[in-house]
């Protein structure tokens, strides 16, 4: 089966196309550096054809709120039209845990637009909903730094390992479509504050850890739920103690 993997050459996409080719899949890799542009439409209708499946793990180069709306809102409106044209069967997609439970936050808005336009299109779809992967655990420290110290607020989080969406992204591309989605978080869930508490001290980073309740979460005030599962989730394998030390 031809599975075309949007973003496949990125950190999860390569992780994909790797695990669908193990299972005897053609599995292909596209993104601009390829050949194919869904902002443009360049490329997509030659490495469509054929194909069964699309995954889209395409993302913004830019978390500004407009510019993110508009590349989620052009990229998916683009492929969805091409994969009509190439009778593509499952769209699966990856998205985030929480998109609804943050209507202030730019880039969950986006999401949510980009789920809105699978869900209408007509095309069977599965949408994997993550959460925030460790490898971004330093990134997001680092948006959280004030004066010299990091603010995180006491709100859950169940960071995922990488291998585990990639995991659950393949999982969905070899299913049925689900005409919904899945949630897929990591085995452990903390308190944010003391999670970079013991990550950063782990990584042997000196900056202390403040409790802020009201600390923002990229630019977003957190409720205790806001970024993990309230209902049904697929656990992945993989514990944070045991990857950082990898």
């Amino acid at each position: 089966m031809k599975i075309v993997v949007i973003g496949g050459t990125g950190l999860i996409g390569s992780k994909v196309v790797r695990r669908l080719e193990a299972h005897g899949h053609e599995a292909v890799a596209a993104s601009p550096n390829t050949g194919v542009n869904t902002l443009t439409g360049e490329g997509l209708a030659e490495v469509l054809a054929g194909a069964a499946v699309v995954v889209d793990l395409s993302n913004s180069p830019s978390f500004e709120d407009a510019a993110v709306l508009d590349f989620f809102e052009t990229s998916t409106g683009n492929l969805l039209e091409a994969e009509k044209s190439a009778g593509v069967g499952h769209h699966v997609a990856l998205s985030i845990v929480g998109t609804d439970r943050l209507p202030d936050n730019g880039y969950f808005r986006a999401k949510i637009a980009q789920e809105r336009l699978i869900g209408t299109s007509g095309i069977p779809f599965s949408i994997v909903h993550a959460t925030q992967f460790f490898e971004f655990v330093p990134a997001i420290a680092d948006t959280a730094v004030v004066g010299s110290s990091v603010r995180m607020p006491p709100a859950a989080f169940q960071p995922i390992a990488g291998d585990d969406v990639a995991d659950a992204v393949a999982r969905a591309a070899l299913g049925d479509p689900l005409g919904g989605h899945v949630e897929v978080a990591g085995p452990d869930r903390y308190a944010m504050d003391e999670f970079f508490r013991q990550a950063l001290a782990a990584a042997g980073d000196s900056r202390p850890v403040v409790t802020d309740p009201h600390a923002p979460y990229f630019g977003s005030e957190l409720q205790d739920d806001s970024l993990v599962p309230v209902g049904p989730a697929e656990l992945g394998r993989i514990h944070y103690a045991e990857w950082s030390r990898s």
